[in-house]
């Protein structure tokens, strides 16, 4: 195995160079641990990889998080996760601060309108690559629909539809054998199982270390939430994120449904513009998606007590939404490594793994009626339609444009969102 040195080194690097959601992030996380560095093989972390996405919290990040312990055990799990969270929260907090003194300013407003208009094609490139991924043959596709015609139509509760996935292919995992995230590269023997055939013991004796820093992860998620009970704006700040800490399955891309709702209409911390604008923040720096939860904090925070506030907020979201992060991968990796060929186990996350593609669905469908439309109805008790007549041209060429570039020109997604930005100012002043 590599030295915990070099890995070091490796993870850091994931960890800046991590943009462009979970799709992106974790393609690079195979290139570096699977194919340039050979320290764990393409079966090994497709494995892992299904196990995360069944998880609530960020898929990448746990990935990393239990790469990095099935390679040096909890030392390593530490690392590698910190590596993928750090660099990502300190810029956020950065543009957070921007965001909310300089947000109001007319140029600087043009420029995150062109951000928002980005991101609903970014978001509808991510499904389209999730599908492609992970919905082989019909049961899988007729899952993902029925999933978004959950959400969409009958604001069904999130949980329960990926609990009904994950017990459909619980039971019936010949449907979705086909199904997954691609089979095993053929190769030389990765390090990690070159270790593992030489030391089969070598993952029992690190799983009492690993179920220890669990529970200890655990009980450091509940210290901010009994340490600010009863204080506002802390209070609710912890408690909420607290909350979707267990909730959010599927990534960011599955829960801002939800987390949109509830911080614009329930706690109005902020307005669905700038949730979006959060989101287009959260897709221009390194690290994961739901770091937009930070946004949303900071925001919260700062209208209710001021700047300070706002940093104080931030910083509890990040606490309570990663910490049990840790907690969930040192839990649960042991188990699941003894489970590695249990057919009915692949079948589960692979139904979860369906159902989140509906998820996506779902909210590239929240966005584009937020982004493209000023005026929506409410119809059959829930569902949300556009009124037609009051299409933004505007918000409708910059998304327009942003497809040229994401699909047409293949411009990457960071040149994607500056071009973006560019353009919103560039109405601003026309």
């Amino acid at each position: 195995m590599p030295r915990l040195s070099q890995a070091i080194r490796v993870w850091a690097r994931i960890g800046c160079l991590s943009f462009g959601g979970p799709a992106a992030q974790i393609a690079l996380m195979h290139r570096e641990v699977v194919d340039n560095h050979r320290w764990v093989s393409d079966a090994r972390f497709l494995h892992a990889l299904n196990f995360c996405m069944l998880l609530p919290g960020p898929e990448a990040q746990q990935l990393a998080t239990y790469l990095g312990w099935l390679m040096h055990g909890v030392r390593g799990g530490l690392v590698a996760g910190l590596m993928f969270i750090l660099p990502g929260a300190a810029v956020m907090l950065a543009l957070s601060v921007l965001y909310a003194t300089l947000g109001s300013v007319p140029l600087v407003a043009a420029l995150f309108f062109g951000l928002k208009c980005a991101v609903l094609v970014v978001v509808v490139e991510a499904l389209l690559r999730v599908a492609r991924r992970a919905l082989k043959g019909r049961v899988p596709w007729l899952v993902a629909c029925a999933a978004f015609v959950a959400l969409f139509a009958f604001n069904a509760p999130f949980p329960a539809v990926v609990l009904a996935a994950l017990a459909l292919g619980y039971a019936w995992p010949e449907a979705f054998a086909a199904s997954g995230h691609g089979r095993a590269a053929d190769g030389p023997p990765a390090l990690l199982d070159a270790a593992i055939a030489a030391d089969p013991g070598r993952i029992a004796r690190s799983a009492p270390a690993a179920r220890r820093a669990g529970v200890f992860a655990l009980l450091l998620w509940a210290v901010p939430v009994v340490a600010t009970w009863g204080m506002h704006p802390f209070g609710d700040i912890a408690w909420f994120f607290s909350k979707m800490a267990v909730v959010t399955f599927g990534g960011a891309y599955a829960v801002l449904a939800y987390v949109a709702q509830e911080a614009v209409e329930r706690y109005a911390w902020l307005t669905a513009a700038d949730m979006l604008a959060g989101l287009g923040l959260a897709e221009t720096t390194p690290g994961p998606l739901i770091l937009v939860l930070q946004f949303v904090a900071f925001l919260g925070a700062n209208q209710a007590a001021g700047l300070m506030a706002g940093v104080v907020g931030s910083l509890i979201a990040v606490w309570v939404t990663f910490v049990p992060c840790f907690a969930w991968i040192f839990l649960g990796a042991p188990l699941v490594e003894t489970l590695h060929d249990m057919p009915r186990l692949k079948g589960a996350l692979a139904g979860v793994t369906a159902a989140v593609v509906g998820v996506i669905a779902n909210l590239a469908a929240w966005f584009g009626l937020q982004v493209l439309f000023a005026e929506r109805v409410t119809v059959l008790g829930g569902l949300e339609l556009p009124v037609l007549a009051s299409l933004d041209w505007r918000a409708a060429v910059l998304a327009l444009l942003a497809g040229l570039c994401l699909f047409g020109t293949r411009l990457g997604l960071g040149r994607t969102l500056a071009v973006s930005a560019a353009a919103g100012g560039l109405l601003h002043w026309l």
